[in-house]
């Protein structure tokens, strides 16, 4: 049976190489609004069951649309976690509520804890470390904690102080015996990727990391979100494979960074997940995976 065949009949490649690439699309972990019109019993004909399904936190939804998308989720076979946007919650009551709820309604075991790009904070928490200090995530039976990784740097945070907060939230999830996880801005590069996780490593947290890697989308739209992120030698390098007319018509996919990522692994310090951040619609990254499967 030759390769394309091997592949119609839903048999793994041969290639070590090919492998693990479908071995870490087929684990990633997914990205949704709350209000995303898939984010329901729909998803089972798109996803996996049993993928992590991660629900996003932007301003124009509340807890309760959150909390509701979780249920649903579990309901269908998923493994939800909620985004909890510090500077969005309006005082320790409602994030006690927040959390109550997802664990209590959606068996949600924890939660990515963020900052969210608010102007002002609405209520007690001005980030995620204060968050994770009140004592909310722990009292309310959540088991782990996750935490944003910026390998390229942020638009509005210095560097060093972005590494000294993320250090803070992990180590102090550590004295509180939480388990802890650092999903990573989407990039389109490795190099920032691999060193920016080896000096995390260098420095004795031996966290899980998922790489964040930016679904299949058009050039336009993923370099509207990269400007908004300030992933500045990603997308110098996004620009100069692609003349402007492609940048509008071309769709763009993970395929390159991955098997970059790939080649470039490790065996003793093995790539720990994939997070894929759905740009292009939670459709056109499902028929992504699947084909790599």
């Amino acid at each position: 049976m030759d390769g394309a065949a091997r592949r119609l009949a839903g048999a793994p490649p041969r290639d070590p190489h090919q492998r693990r690439v479908a071995e870490l699309i087929a684990a990633a972990s997914i990205e949704v609004s709350p209000r995303d019109a898939l984010a329901d019993e729909r998803l089972r004909d798109l996803v996996a069951p049993g993928t992590t399904v991660f629900v996003n936190h932007p301003g124009s939804v509340t807890h309760h649309d959150i909390v509701a998308a979780c249920v649903r989720l579990r309901r269908f076979g998923f493994e939800p976690v909620p985004h909890v946007s510090a500077r969005r919650l309006t005082c320790f009551t409602q994030a006690d509520d927040f959390l109550r709820r997802a664990v209590g309604e959606a068996s949600v075991t924890g939660a990515l804890l963020i900052g969210g790009d608010a102007a002002a904070p609405a209520g007690p928490f001005s980030d995620s470390f204060s968050l994770l200090a009140s004592g909310v995530i722990e009292r309310n039976g959540l088991r782990w904690a996750g935490f944003a990784g910026y390998p390229e740097g942020h638009p509005a945070i210095a560097s060093r102080t972005l590494e000294a907060a993320l250090h803070s939230k992990l180590a102090l999830a550590r004295r509180i015996g939480l388990e802890a996880a650092v999903i990573t801005q989407f990039g389109f590069e490795p190099a920032p990727i691999a060193r920016w996780i080896a000096t995390l490593r260098g420095e004795g947290f031996a966290v899980p990391v998922r790489i964040g890697i930016a679904g299949p989308a058009s050039i336009a739209t993923l370099a509207k979100y990269a400007v908004r992120c300030g992933i500045g030698s990603s997308l110098r390098a996004l620009a100069r494979g692609h003349a402007a007319f492609a940048r509008i018509l071309t769709e763009a996919s993970p395929d390159a960074l991955i098997d970059a990522l790939v080649a470039g692994e490790d065996p003793c310090a093995p790539i720990d997940g994939l997070h894929v951040f759905t740009f292009g619609g939670i459709r056109r990254t499902a028929e992504w995976a699947t084909a790599h499967r």
